[in-house]
């Protein structure tokens, strides 16, 4: 048995299914290193380094074979953060490419499609949760807050139905369970990463002060993941990278 150890990122998934076809790998678990604890003395492990190339060529393959709308599912996958999610992948990966011409996802005959159907319905119905019950606060500078505590990490799905909404006043959703979240600026609308938990106590302290001093709060624990010297690599990498943001567009037709 090949046990891979990935950074637990959506590339760095990729890169390790790129790498179990490189390598001709048979028997192989592809695991995140931050869930991996080693029980079988025999396993060989190998440390998967991210290679966005490597992703990219796995990526364009799978948008051949089962489009961007199964690109889509197997991201709610990964979103779901179930404990089979890199199995289940790698499985449809698999599928795709020794069906090229079939839709796999719809081989309900296959166990492992299953699981994805599955798990894809559960993660659509937190999305429409999030979309139908998340409450904004408005702060002092006129900036409105929510804080959400998904079953699933669903922040990347519904961030461009908020967007779309909400385009005309600043807001951001803050995930409490994964402690990062999503800023509109009227331009922009990003993901942003706390460099500590966010402490909910200060935090509505600042709400309920009549001295606006909500500035300071505002830049002490949302920073743009952009800033070089302010990167927190294991909070950057619980969310899909911009370029996958295409596949999460809900309302894609075909």
């Amino acid at each position: 048995m090949n046990t891979l150890l990935y950074d637990g990122s959506f590339d760095g998934l990729l890169t390790a299914v790129f790498e179990v076809f490189e390598y001709h790998y048979k028997e192989v678990e592809i695991i995140s290193k931050d869930r991996f604890h080693q029980e079988n003395i025999f396993a060989e492990i190998h440390e998967v380094i991210t290679q966005n190339d490597k992703a990219e060529r796995v990526l364009n393959k799978l948008e051949k074979n089962i489009r961007k709308s199964g690109i889509h599912e197997l991201l709610k996958v990964f979103l779901s953060e179930d404990i089979e999610l890199e199995h289940l992948i790698l499985s449809a990966v698999r599928q795709s490419i020794k069906h090229p011409e079939e839709n796999i996802l719809q081989n309900y005959a296959d166990n492992d499609i299953v699981k994805i159907s599955k798990i894809c319905k559960s993660v659509s119905r937190e999305r429409h949760r999030m979309t139908a019950f998340v409450r904004f606060e408005k702060m002092q500078d006129g900036v409105f807050f929510a804080k959400i505590d998904p079953d699933f990490n669903v922040l990347p799905l519904i961030r461009k139905h908020f967007k779309d909404r909400y385009q005309d006043q600043k807001w951001m959703i803050y995930d409490l369970r994964r402690h990062y979240g999503i800023l509109y600026d009227l331009e922009n609308c990003d993901f942003f990463y706390p460099e500590e938990k966010l402490d909910l106590h200060q935090y509505q302290q600042k709400f309920h002060d009549e001295e606006p001093n909500y500035q300071t709060l505002w830049q002490r624990y949302f920073t743009k993941t952009n800033i070089k010297e302010r990167k927190n690599l294991k909070l950057h990498i619980q969310h899909v990278p911009k370029r996958y943001w295409k596949y999460l567009t809900e309302k894609e037709k075909w």
